[in-house]
């Protein structure tokens, strides 16, 4: 039940950092058909650049979990058996407190705005904690992914923000299309 539910918060997560995506693009679109028309969108560059950071952050579990993370597997990829399970270990745990002290803060920061009354200084005053609840959501949902992770390595499972390597030719060529290589 709780695989479940994690699993569906990591893909609510991604598709929500898709909205977001979608909003960007109309913003923009609109911003750039407006002055074109003379007509213009008060604060659209206000929602444009908070939008990406909802859409940055929020899909980071969900890429994380997907194995579409940039990852540098240099030497992880040459280890094997207990070996690579220690340095997967080590590489998670460093994850993992990174993410957290982030999180952590980030959410301390939206609270901050939320208790000061902070107010966003451009065209369009609202109160700062608005948008600063998706920067704040995904590193809490990213760092629940660690955690997921982590517990789930150290019980002896193979990680699962990995992809297993190619077996065909076309695989090959799929994944570097899909990369943009």
């Amino acid at each position: 039940m709780i695989r479940t539910f994690l699993d569906g918060l990591y893909r609510f997560a991604g598709y929500l950092a898709g909205v977001f995506l979608l909003a960007i693009f109309l913003l923009m679109m609109g911003l750039s058909l407006g002055r074109g028309l003379g007509v213009n969108i008060p604060a659209g560059d206000d929602l444009a650049s908070w939008s990406m950071a909802a859409m940055a952050f929020l899909g980071l579990a969900h890429t994380f979990r997907s194995g579409e993370m940039i990852r540098v597997g240099l030497l992880t990829d040459r280890l094997e058996g207990r070996t690579r399970w220690w340095f997967e270990m080590f590489a998670l745990a460093i994850g993992l407190g990174f993410v957290g002290f982030f999180a952590w803060h980030a959410v301390l920061l939206t609270y901050d705005s939320w208790r000061f009354n902070d107010m966003a200084q451009g065209v369009l005053a609202i109160p700062l904690w608005i948008p600063q609840i998706g920067y704040a959501t995904g590193l809490v949902i990213l760092f629940t992914a660690f955690v997921d992770e982590f517990i789930h390595v150290l019980r002896g499972g193979d990680p699962r923000y990995e992809k297993p390597p190619a077996s065909t030719a076309e695989e090959v060529v799929e994944r570097a299309i899909q990369s943009g290589v």
